[in-house]
């Protein structure tokens, strides 16, 4: 048995479990440890390897133990998961952990700084706002259905529904009216916040470069570009614009067997928020191109003409994800492709 040259660590809230294990793999230690010592037991371990997976409080640890001169890896948990022998529980994760970061093959994380973690808060908070106001919306239209007042799909028509609740002369029961009243001063708050987010973003959109070159793509307004630059990772962690697209979850899934291609839905994998805005913008662009006319011979009009409208979201999302690494990797502002005459 050598000396430890690679830990497992699995992290949790308060227990945490360290599997240490030397250049041929064998096994050093296992141990379990508590939170307030974890810091402490590193510090006497020599300069080695640390793996773990990439989830909350990752980058945290990491960048701790970044400054004890530890190499820090972050593994995607679904790279993990193929590692762990038969029954799960904190030692097996921790010894699949160890040997995942063993692979040559394997795929890390960056560790993200504080700032970069900092920058993308703003999106998560505003992410969390929209949903309690889609909550709240769905629960206005469906008490208020029950009676007999609907309104049409789409945010700006649920001040119908609002007015109805506050009108003197509604003839909603008085029971019904104190609770929905509360619902309804709910959403107008959610809606002021809401605002104040957006105008952060904004700003942030305006002050930094690389923002202002994204907003030049088709599709991509102020909170896709801030969102863009504080949540995707380094460009030249990909070679090329399909893989940032394949990171991004835009790509189709491979259920390829016995030389037979077989492609699905889009794996839906990677960022989440970047996914949704992008294909928010390229439907977007979709409901311009269908009002005013896509140009003649382009590939949006060509898609439009042969593919269900969703489907050709879809895929001018991945496009603009392919042209968004273009940009962040290479520089320069998006410039629309010459249409080859009919």
């Amino acid at each position: 048995m050598g000396d430890v040259t690679i830990i497992g660590l699995d992290i949790a809230k308060s227990v945490f479990q360290a599997h240490g294990a030397d250049a041929g793999g064998s096994v050093v230690f296992r141990k379990k440890l508590n939170r307030s010592r974890l810091l402490a037991f590193f510090a006497a371990q020599p300069r080695c390897v640390v793996a773990m997976e990439a989830c909350a409080g990752a980058h945290h640890w990491g960048r701790e133990l970044m400054k004890m001169g530890h190499q820090v890896r972050l593994i995607p948990p679904a790279y993990v998961k193929p590692f762990v022998k038969r029954q799960k529980n904190d030692m097996a994760d921790a010894e699949a952990i160890c040997e995942a970061a063993q692979r040559p093959t394997m795929r890390f994380v960056p560790v993200k700084d504080r700032d970069q973690q900092a920058s993308s808060v703003v999106f998560r908070a505003r992410d969390l706002l929209v949903r309690q106001r889609t909550q709240i919306i769905n629960g206005l239209r469906s008490h208020l259905a029950e009676y007999g007042y609907v309104a049409p799909k789409g945010v700006c028509y649920v001040e119908r529904l609002v007015a109805e609740i506050v009108d003197p002369a509604s003839e909603l029961p008085a029971a019904a009216i104190a609770s929905l009243k509360v619902m309804a001063r709910t959403l107008s708050g959610l809606n002021a916040e809401i605002a104040v987010l957006d105008r952060e973003i904004a700003r942030r959109a305006k002050e930094d470069p690389v923002a202002r070159r994204l907003m030049t793509i088709p599709g991509i307004g102020p909170i896709t570009a801030a969102a863009l630059t504080a949540l995707a990772p380094d460009p030249a962690s990909f070679r090329c614009g399909r893989d940032f697209s394949a990171w991004l979850g835009l790509t189709p899934l491979q259920r390829s067997t016995g030389g037979k291609q077989k492609l699905g839905q889009i794996t839906k994998m990677g960022e989440r928020t970047l996914r949704r805005l992008l294909v928010i913008g390229a439907s977007a662009v979709i409901k311009q191109a269908l009002i005013k006319g896509a140009p003649q011979g382009s590939w949006l009009a060509q898609m439009l003409a042969r593919k269900p409208r969703m489907l050709v979201a879809v895929a001018l999302a991945n496009k603009t994800g392919r042209i968004v690494w273009a940009l962040l990797a290479k520089g320069g502002v998006y410039q629309a492709p010459a249409v080859a005459a009919a």
